[in-house]
């Protein structure tokens, strides 16, 4: 499945059950393990359940793969893995503990060049 149709789906799966704050990443420069990362927030253990469930249902349903989930069991963190796109959807304390956002950030050019930094792998 084309990478533009497989965030799209996967976004308004999230979009349909409520998701709060979701943001997509593309780190298609930064790993080749994936191309991007969407990161949602759930309200409650239900919520991120219901949430992770319903993207892992639209790309099958679509004829996607998906990869794998984990998390489910208590439903603070759920990854599901879409092999080119890795959807995190978190309850807030923790999606704000683990700040991925700032994890996968891209430091520009000009910052790492004056910090000898090479974050981008450039």
């Amino acid at each position: 499945m084309d990478i533009r149709k497989l965030q799209k789906l996967a976004v308004t799966a999230l979009e349909d059950v409520k998701a709060k704050e979701i943001e997509v990443l593309n780190t298609s420069k930064l790993s080749a393990l994936f191309d991007r990362i969407i990161i949602a927030t759930g309200d409650s253990n239900r919520h991120v359940k219901s949430l992770a469930r319903n993207v892992h249902d639209k790309v099958k349903e679509a004829g996607g793969q998906v990869i794998g989930m984990e998390g489910e069991e208590t439903g603070e963190w759920v990854l599901v893995d879409l092999g080119d796109i890795v959807v995190h959807v978190m309850q807030p304390a923790v999606r704000a503990y683990y700040n991925l956002e700032e994890l996968w950030k891209v430091v520009p050019k000009r910052a790492r060049k004056a910090t000898g930094s090479d974050a981008a792998g450039e």
